[in-house]
């Protein structure tokens, strides 16, 4: 018998989330990681992975990779691509994986460069990101990858929407929003138009650090959900986000709002908690 038979494969568990924004400062980063350990109060086995070159989410975490020069998720994107051997390093995806209640793998400022690195090949530069997953079948360790994406639409965020599932927005309620959901949706149809992969499903758009007493955030934020509800057919716009104070304190100290008692944070803890609803109820 000349051929083996080929078993069929099945379905990995894991599931990719990207959280994106082309627009900083609308708190991308602080919903990833808490909404992270919310999950991991649940049960679930989380991986969370920095694509953004600032680094923000690994600071969370308290790796400072801009000064320590380890080995960050650039290394294992480059590594992962035969036409750039020279320049490989030698490094395997555990090597770089921080272990804990969450596990992450950091970002570098060498990704500011990946799309200057990336030019020359001539394998699909959008799916570098889904290839590296599955090839260290990292959707079979863990039952979720979230993303932390930088503010563009640039090439790293579309290898995050190519390897992603499902994707949650999170937003300030104000012009600038507006446009970048806009901007947002185009992309995704640019991505449909490309045939390469199923483009994800949008979990949910969060609006976050909402002033209450503004009364023209409360206006732009029914003129967002209207522009969502137009162009995706229903409202996938969950109750705003208030407590500003609260985020930042856990950010400052470099900790999960879960790591707080007080009944300040409970409001943080339900509202964290109905996002990983929200995020199992669709994976279910």
């Amino acid at each position: 018998m000349f051929f083996k038979k080929v078993e069929k494969k099945e379905t990995p568990k894991g599931k990719v989330i990207p959280f994106l924004n082309q627009k900083g400062g609308v708190g991308k980063t602080t919903m990833c990681f808490n909404s992270a350990f919310a999950l991991a109060k649940k049960g679930k086995k989380v991986l969370c992975l920095d694509m953004d070159p600032q680094a923000n989410l690994s600071l969370l975490f308290g790796i400072d990779t801009c000064e320590s020069g380890e080995l960050n998720i650039h290394h294992l994107l480059v590594n992962s691509v035969r036409e750039l051997k020279s320049i490989h390093t030698p490094c395997l995806v555990d090597d770089v994986i921080h272990e804990g209640e969450v596990d992450i793998i950091p970002a570098g400022q060498e990704l500011s460069g990946f799309e200057l690195t990336m030019a020359a090949i001539s394998s699909p530069r959008q799916l570098i990101l889904k290839k590296l997953l599955e090839k260290n079948d990292l959707l079979n360790r863990y039952d979720y990858i979230f993303v932390d994406c930088p503010p563009t639409l640039g090439l790293l965020v579309v290898n995050a929407i190519c390897a992603g599932h499902g994707v949650i927005v999170p937003f300030r309620p104000d012009d600038f929003s507006k446009k970048g959901i806009m901007h947002f949706y185009d992309m995704l149809e640019d991505v449909q138009d490309m045939g390469i992969v199923e483009v994800p499903q949008v979990l949910a758009h969060i609006p976050n650090l909402v002033d209450a007493r503004r009364k023209i955030e409360e206006t732009d934020l029914l003129e967002i959900r209207e522009l969502i509800s137009k162009r995706v057919g229903e409202d996938r716009v969950v109750d705003p986000f208030f407590n500003r104070a609260q985020l930042v304190k856990s950010q400052a100290s470099k900790k999960s709002v879960f790591d707080y008692g007080g009944k300040e944070f409970r409001p943080l803890h339900q509202q964290f908690t109905e996002i990983a609803d929200i995020i199992e109820t669709w994976n279910n």
